[in-house]
């Protein structure tokens, strides 16, 4: 019993993280200039995230899910926007200042994983997400006791922690391969993706206004 709940909630951490929005292209971005230690704490920054999201959806807050519901439309626009303003980050970046700063190492992927763990956050339309994924899977249930729950979230956890180690490694396998010049090219085309990803959200979000 113990067993299947924790790889069921690894197989929904795995089919939350996997498809590659503007998270994935920062992780990316941070292990080609920065290495994989920070992209994959920037990742567990996004697995952090998607488990609280997890925990909301599994306990039945319904007190937030209401206030997620009645202040979607505004939370969606303040998530699009923080998205754009951090692919214009990404666009200015010098990666050679980047690479300078990995002397402040730990510093740095601190702020690496805050980073993506409140930018996750500000994204909790997530926890509806969980809650198809949960009914689906058939786990985290209201007569189950409070410690087979836990395990079903400690493998949510595991599960977007293991890809996001997985994406890391891989994406670091070939990050030797770069150039200074490569590298200022990824930071533009990463910035760019992530604009456009934040503009698409908020523009989503004015058609359903107006139509």
């Amino acid at each position: 019993m113990l067993l299947i709940l924790l790889i069921k909630g690894i197989i929904i951490g795995l089919a939350a993280s996997i498809p590659l929005g503007p998270i994935g292209v920062i992780c990316i971005q941070r292990t080609i200039n920065k290495g994989r230690t920070s992209g994959f704490l920037s990742g567990l920054g996004a697995a952090t995230a998607d488990t609280i999201f997890a925990a909301i959806a599994g306990f039945s807050l319904s007190f937030i899910i209401s206030f997620i519901k009645e202040q979607q439309t505004i939370i969606e626009i303040v998530g699009g926007v923080i998205v754009v303003l951090l692919g214009i980050k990404i666009f200015q970046t010098n990666p050679i200042s980047q690479l300078k700063r990995q002397k402040r190492r730990k510093n740095s992927l601190f702020e690496d994983f805050v980073s993506v763990l409140f930018l996750t956050g500000s994204n909790p339309l997530a926890v509806f997400l969980f809650i198809a994924l949960f009914a689906t899977a058939g786990i985290i249930t209201d007569d189950q006791s409070m410690w087979l729950n836990f395990i079903a979230l400690a493998g949510v956890f595991l599960g977007a922690a293991l890809w996001w180690y997985v994406l890391s490694s891989l994406v670091n396998h070939f990050r030797k391969h770069f150039r200074l010049k490569q590298l200022w090219w990824i930071n533009k085309v990463s910035g760019v993706v992530i604009f456009v990803l934040g503009g698409l959200a908020i523009i989503n979000v004015i058609q359903r206004l107006i139509f």
